[in-house]
Parts: structure tokens; sequence; C-alpha cells
């Protein structure tokens, strides 16, 4: 078949993806992948099956055409939502594209993003007129997106490659809800967040990320509506992190820091439309003092833990706790009276309401099967709140009413099966399919775990654990990510190997994310030293990326409250917390870490587990069981050898 493609069921997935089927001929470089076809066609049937479907499509299979082609060709409003917004980019920037190419009409597609992403028109222009901008720092960076504004179809911040991803003035015109006026607002019909909607309506496809599915998921049936229009069918891809996603937008969430955002938003509305009065000034400061006064009876201390002990504290802090939900009374009475002067107001007075709805909630402990814990962050106090198992919301509000739900990932399965993450995410019924990688991992990656190291848990572990480091980054010769289970271990080895070695060394938290990885592709023999959010959706390939060592098995912290709560849920139901949830967690968790090595058919090297564990227990083999079949050793000599040839 050659030329254009009509859409909607005209061609079947099978004539896209065969050895000589129309990708062949579109894409000069194209390789045939039975697995990219096997996995397109059991998406294509769910979809007309209305049907759920669990696919776990290892590295290199090409999974996101094999759902973005059935998603075109079937007729339905399809939501894909991704991991990262990266991901969604590279999706409607590139992948995109490159089908229009190839298609007669012209595909409806979109992306959407949170508010928080978009510029605010009026809340610019305003700005402009009004001392909202503090430092030169700000008006330079405002006058980048002044300029930017003028010209933008879309008003995204991504656009903007000139503005630090640091800045303080896009905050300050961003078109979150918290000070939306809607079809108020002078510039409704031009907004970027209206615009994006009408699109989004539009559209057959919808590109979206967990975090603005899982809002939207939370808000549906509430007073705001729905974000994202009606759809037939989701397609969630990097599927492994939607439990805890869900978890964050099911849950709740108070700090300090809102009471603050609060008195600047509000003071700063009334200077702009000079709507001061003296009254709310005196108001809003008292609010903030008793919020800061209520927020300091909390345990000091960075980090996060439970907290059980609501009618206690109530009681210990009746006079606090009342003191503040009685100032958020007085101030949503002041602006009661302001809003009939002023639009801009309703949104503000929500917040206020919703504050104290929910730090009531919070307090008093009344979500029933939820965990309860603090954070202290920085200048942060966070109250939170999280489902202790999100399988039931999941069920009823997206299993049981979304005809077709695809969930995939390159880690999805443990030991071969999906058994967790159907338990986890309350998935009853669904079609299971694993597609093995195309790559000859044998050849290309040998994972070395040494046996001469002290068992990870001991005080011994990381002096010895920085030697082994040291020992492997010679062989290598840098090119390396040292991938840690903690901050604290990442910077003690950090601090005991970068003087010791002749690279250059990274550091996470040096900069942003994207610059650390850029800085790392383009320094020779670099090392970067990084936890969590470096384990997955980084991609350097070629030498550059030799080698993987990841210091311990990445159980989740026992002592970490949502852990702990889900673990102890568990042990009352009768089950095996450590066989049923640590371990298939820990399990993906190491399969999304040493996936950073292997990107490419040529990408080759040398994974390191320092932890001994893996070998000397029973549980060992279910991690064995769910890796791919890389080539293992347990003598350095081996590593050395691997590296010479």
């Amino acid at each position: 078949m050659s030329g254009k493609t009509t859409r909607a069921g005209a061609v079947s997935v099978r004539k896209f993806f065969a050895r000589h089927g129309t990708l062949s001929q579109w894409h000069p470089h194209y390789e045939f992948r039975a697995g990219q076809l096997e996995m397109a066609e059991a998406v294509e049937q769910a979809f007309h099956d209305r049907r759920h479907l669990l696919v776990e499509a290892g590295t290199g299979t090409g999974k996101t055409l094999a759902y973005l082609v059935p998603a075109i060709l079937s007729g339905k409003r399809v939501v894909i939502s991704t991991g990262t917004k990266n991901l969604q980019e590279q999706l409607y920037l590139k992948d995109i594209p490159f089908l229009q190419q190839h298609f007669e009409q012209e595909l409806r597609i979109c992306y959407m993003k949170g508010r928080n992403n978009y510029a605010c028109r009026q809340r610019i222009y305003d700005a402009e007129k009004e001392p909202v901008l503090a430092g030169l720092e700000e008006v330079a960076d405002f006058q980048i997106i002044r300029e930017w504004e003028k010209t933008t179809e879309f008003g995204d911040r991504s656009e903007i490659k000139t503005l630090p991803e640091s800045s303080s003035a896009w905050a300050k015109v961003d078109a979150r809800r918290d000070l939306c006026t809607g079809q108020k607002c002078p510039q409704f019909d031009r907004c970027f967040v209206t615009q994006m909607q009408r699109r989004a309506a539009e559209s057959d496809i919808i590109i979206v990320n967990h975090h603005l599915f899982f809002a939207d998921l939370a808000i549906k049936d509430g007073e705001f509506g729905s974000i994202i229009p009606e759809y037939e069918a989701v397609v969630f891809d990097e599927a492994h992190e939607i439990e805890d996603v869900a978890g964050q937008y099911f849950g709740l969430s108070v700090s300090n820091l809102q009471f603050a955002d609060l008195r600047r938003d509000i003071t700063g509305l009334c200077k702009r439309k000079e709507m001061g009065r003296v009254e709310l000034d005196h108001l809003l400061g008292g609010m903030e003092d008793v919020a800061n006064f209520f927020f300091s009876l909390f345990p000091p201390g960075e980090g996060r833990r439970g907290f059980s002990e609501h009618a206690a504290f109530r009681e210990r802090h009746a006079d606090a706790y009342q003191d503040v939900l009685s100032a958020l009374e007085s101030v949503h009475i002041q602006l009661q009276l302001l809003k009939e002067n002023l639009g801009e107001v309703i949104p503000l007075a929500t917040r206020v309401q919703t504050l104290a709805d929910n730090l009531r909630r919070w307090v008093e402990g009344v979500a029933q099967h939820y965990v309860y814990w603090i954070e202290r962050r920085n200048r942060g106090v966070y109250l939170q709140a999280t489902p202790i198992d999100v399988s039931g919301l999941l069920t009823e509000k997206l299993f049981d009413k979304v005809p077709s739900v695809t969930l995939t990932s390159a880690t999805l399965a443990v030991a071969g099966g999906f058994d967790f993450v159907q338990q986890r995410l309350g998935i009853a019924y669904a079609r299971q399919l694993v597609v093995g990688s195309p790559f000859s991992y044998p050849t290309q990656a040998l994972l070395y775990v040494p046996q001469h190291l002290p068992d990870p848990r001991g005080l011994d572990f990381l002096p010895r654990a920085a030697e082994e480091i040291i020992r492997l980054l010679e062989l290598s010769r840098g090119r390396a990510f040292v991938l840690c289970t903690s901050y604290q271990a990442m910077k003690q080895l950090h601090d005991r190997v970068a003087f010791d070695i002749l690279y250059p060394t990274l550091l996470q938290g040096t900069g942003p994310r994207s610059a650390l990885l850029e800085e790392f592709r383009q320094t020779k023999n670099c090392v970067l030293f990084a936890t969590s959010s470096f384990w997955q959706g980084v991609d350097v390939q070629g030498e550059q990326l030799s080698c993987v060592i990841i210091d311990k098995l990445p159980f989740a912290v026992p002592s970490d409250p949502v852990v702990s709560a889900r673990t102890d849920a568990l042990k009352k139901a009768g089950g095996d917390p450590f066989r049923e949830y640590q371990i298939p967690q820990a399990a993906i968790a190491l399969k999304q870490g040493f996936g950073r090595l292997i990107r490419s058919r040529t990408d080759r090297g040398v994974l390191a587990l320092l932890d001994h564990r893996i070998t000397r227990q029973r549980y060992g083999q279910i991690f064995f069981d769910s890796l791919p079949d890389y080539a293992f050793t347990t003598r350095i000599e081996d590593v050395e050898e691997f590296f010479r040839a």
C-alpha cells in the first residue's frame, strides 16, 4: 500500500505494522518488530470489543505508535495519558506530525496540560499597569513573557526556552483556577485555557498527563465540572505510576503556604483594583499569624511522619484550631461584601471556603480508610491525607465507567504476571499481553552483583560501596549513572567518590533535571549521582551512558506513613505485605532503574547492583524473573573483560 491513508477502519493496524506494510514505505529506517504489531493488534481489538487491556512492552518495542495508530483508526474519542509532560510533548510535536503527513484527512488531535502551564492574558495586561512585579529579575522575565504573548498560539510556558525554570514572574501571570473569573473575564474568548478546551471538544485524540487526568477524574460530577471532554477509551503510558498519582488527587492537602498565598493574592487584587479596606488588610494579617502559630504546633524536623491522634490534638489545641477557622470565616465575610463590585473576588472567596473545609476534614479525620500524615519541607508544613487503597475508587470512577482502558509500560508485570497491578489498581477483568524487547540483552548488557560487600542495612555498607563504585567507574571510564535509593545515600556516596575519580561528576539537586541531563550528555566521561526522579523517563543513547550502578534493592521506606498504612491494611486482611506489596513494588522500580542503560540495538553496558540480597534471599528470584535476560556475573574480572571487548 502506498500514498496517503484514510481514517476510521479503512486500514487495519496489521497493514500498518506488517513487514512490508504502510510504515515500512513511509519510514526510511523502518524495522519490522513483531512485538509492535502484536501490541497494536491487541490495542485495536480492545477498542473494538470495549475491553480493558494490560500490556508490558519492553524498551525498543515502539509502543507509542503501537497505541497511537489504533487510536487514530478507531473512530472513537481516545484520551492518551502520559507519565510526564515531556512525553506528552514528544507525542504531539514529533509522533503526530510524522503520522499526519501520511493521512489524507487532518488528524483532530490536541494536548491539554494543567492551567498553571498556560499564561493568563488578563493577568499579563494587569501586570503591565499595576505594581505586582518584584525586583529586576522578575521585570526582565516579564518582558520575555509579554513579547511572547503577542505571537504565541497556545500560550504554553514550555514554548519559552529563555525563561528560567525557577522564574517567580510566571506564577504572577499564569492561568491557575484560583484567580480565574471565567466568562466574566474580558479576555475569555481569547483565553488560552478556553481555546485549549475548545480544541479538545473538537478533537478525536486528546493527549494529557497523569496529573491532569486524575485531577479531572477527582472533580468529575463536582461543582467545577470536568476539564477533559467525554471520551470512550483511555490509554495510559507509563501506567506503573498510576497508583501514586491517583492517591494524590483523591487525597487531601492543606499547608501553611496556602494561607500565605491566599493573603498575597487577595492583597494584590485589592491593590490593583484600588479596593483596599483597612479592615480586610487587618484580617488577612491576623489570618496568616494564627495560621503560622497553628502549623507550628506540629512536630518539628524535615520529612514525613504519620498522624493519628486527631481527638487528642483537637482537645489540646482547640483554641488555636478555632482561631484559624474564625479568621477564615471573617475574611470570607469581607470578600462577600466586595464581590458585587469586583467579580475577581468570587474565585478567592471560593478558595477561602475550600481551605476551611479541607482543614476541618483533616483535623477532624473524617475520611475513613485514609492515612493522615505531616510533611515538613523547607518552609512548608503540609497536612496530607491519602487513600490507603485507591483500587475501589479507580474501579468505580474509571474501569466501570470507561468502556476501554489500556495500561502500558515497559515495567508493568512482576515475574511475568499482572496480579500486582490488577490488585493495586482495581482492574478485575482485562486482557493481558507481555511483549519482549527486540534488544539482545544477553550480549548487550552484563548484570554484576558483587558478593564481597557487607549487608546494605549495615553501617559499614556505604564506605565499602563507595570503594566498589570507584573501581567500577575506573573500568567504565565514567560514563555512568549512580542511582541511589535515598537522598542521604546519594550525598554520602557522591562525597566519598567525587574527589577520588578523574571524571567530572554531577549531583541531582544542583540544577534543574533537564539541565543536568543535557550537561551529562555533553560532558565526556561524566558521572551523574541521582535518586528516584532519574530512575525513569530518562533516555541517554550511545556510549555516553555505559554503566548504571544502583546502591540497594529499591524497597520503599517501611516507616513512610503511606507505605506503613498500606502494609498494615494488607496484614489486617490476612495478607503478606512483604510479598504482595513491597517486593513487587521494588521489582518494578529496579526494572525502571536498569531500563536507563539499553535504549537502542547498539547500546552496550554494565548494570551493577551493590546489594547481594538478590542472590542470597529467596525473594531474589522474583527480581530475576522480572528483569530481562541479562548476562550475569558476580566477578569484577568479567566486568573488566566486558569493557575491554
